[in-house]
């Protein structure tokens, strides 16, 4: 006879908490990196110029952006303060949710709601990524906060992946699917997001328990002091400080590869279809990567770890410059899909090893303001180089600088009581 034994409340709380990222990366996935982008341009945006659209869909991206900036570290600061990570989160998860499946209803030529929807749900999807990387150092300790991270990582890039597959699927043959065409695939795909998040969500507040508040009243006002506290103590924390500052760097390229992979093999002159099937690609394999990454990290340290990740971003950019195939483009990738996910969840759990820990909402605020600063200079360094050489592929050589200074400043980084 086979017996079942439960799951230990502590492994419960980590899953629970991990299932959060399979909840979310669907949006990132399917919304942020496949259809939203292609459907405001063939769709919300028909008839109107090409660069126009270009023009209002990069600041509906900005300004999305700019306002998780401005507001995060407070936010955090508050969380922090009043205990409130799981409440903060909830709410924010539901700014992105409700915007998501609202997409479904907005009418072909309106960009205008398209990009107000787009623009809310991207702040309630990154505004509640900080309270819930936040909430790793509440179900995780020193010993495990690699293979956890590299948990969550690993079941984002599987649940995006999956519920991507679904949707493009959809879009390919829509009749199989009771839909009357693509168009209409897409505005589904919304909506199946929107349950996707909402569903995979619910664990983590039925399990998760959060550390106990320091102080129940006043938060807003004790939060804006240990805000303006806590910038003074970053200036004072050197390996917090030169992590960031690292991670400023290397997360700008690899952001700017995420962001620009697309177009640069469009460039090329490959079909859109292949570019979909890598896409797809990138998420299967970083799922099981991500967690090879989170063993490699408990047994040789995050800073190796990440350094590995690096060093074979720069191969990867090197090869990129001299690709002519489609199959070259996949094999592209694959080793992209072996080292993104590790060098995320790497830079995670490494952060929460350098932080307080009843200030890891504010500071996990700092974290996600480096990634949403991420991608500014990197497509500015490419820009430029192609303007100055006239050759787009030697562009793609100046993101070797933001990997450089990223592995030069994270030399600099100390963990206490870690191998590095």
């Amino acid at each position: 006879m086979v017996s079942c034994r439960p799951m230990s409340p502590d492994r419960a709380r980590i899953y629970a908490w991990a299932l959060y990222d399979w909840a979310n990366s669907a949006f990132a996935t399917t919304v942020m990196a496949g259809f939203f982008p292609v459907f405001f341009k063939q769709y919300w945006s028909v008839g109107a110029d090409v660069t126009e659209s270009t023009f209002w869909l990069g600041v509906a991206n900005s300004g999305s952006s700019l306002i998780v900036v401005l507001f995060a570290p407070l936010l955090g600061a508050i969380a922090d303060r009043g205990g409130a990570r799981k409440r903060f989160l909830g709410g924010f998860a539901l700014l992105g949710i409700l915007p998501t499946a609202g997409l479904y209803f907005v009418s072909q030529g309106d960009w205008t709601t398209a990009s107000v929807l787009y623009v809310l749900a991207t702040v309630g999807f990154a505004g509640s990524l900080i309270f819930y990387d936040a909430l790793l150092l509440d179900i995780a300790n020193d010993s495990n906060f690699d293979a956890v991270s590299a948990l969550g990582f690993a079941l984002g890039y599987l649940g995006g992946g999956l519920l991507f597959a679904l949707n493009v699927a959809m879009t390919l043959a829509p009749g199989v699917f009771g839909l009357a065409d693509a168009a209409e695939a897409v505005r589904w795909s919304f909506v199946t997001v929107a349950i996707w998040w909402l569903v995979f969500s619910v664990p983590l507040f039925l399990l998760v328990r959060e550390r106990a508040a320091r102080v129940s009243t006043g938060a807003v006002r004790a939060g804006l002091r240990q805000l303006l506290g806590t910038v003074r103590r970053v200036r004072t924390l050197r390996p917090v400080a030169f992590f960031l500052l690292a991670y400023w760097f290397y997360i700008d390229g690899v952001d700017t590869i995420i962001r620009m992979a697309v177009d640069y093999g469009l460039a090329l002159g490959f079909s859109s279809d292949s570019l979909i099937v890598a896409l797809l690609l990138v998420q299967f394999v970083g799922f099981p990567a991500a967690l090879v990454f989170g063993r490699l990290g408990a047994r040789h340290g995050p800073k190796r770890g990440i350094y590995l990740a690096l060093t074979v971003y720069t191969g990867v950019v090197i090869w990129a410059t001299q690709i002519q195939a489609e199959w070259e483009f996949y094999m592209l990738a694959l080793v992209i899909g072996l080292v993104q996910g590790g060098v995320q969840s790497l830079s995670r759990s490494l952060y929460a090893r350098l932080i307080p820990p009843d200030q890891s909402a504010e500071f996990f605020g700092f974290f996600n303001i480096m990634g949403k600063f991420a991608a500014i200079l990197g497509p500015f360094l490419v820009g430029w180089t192609s303007l100055a050489t006239g050759n787009p592929r030697l562009s793609l050589l100046s993101l070797l600088v933001l990997f450089g200074l990223g592995a030069l400043f994270l030399r600099e980084v100390q963990v206490p009581g870690k191998e590095q």
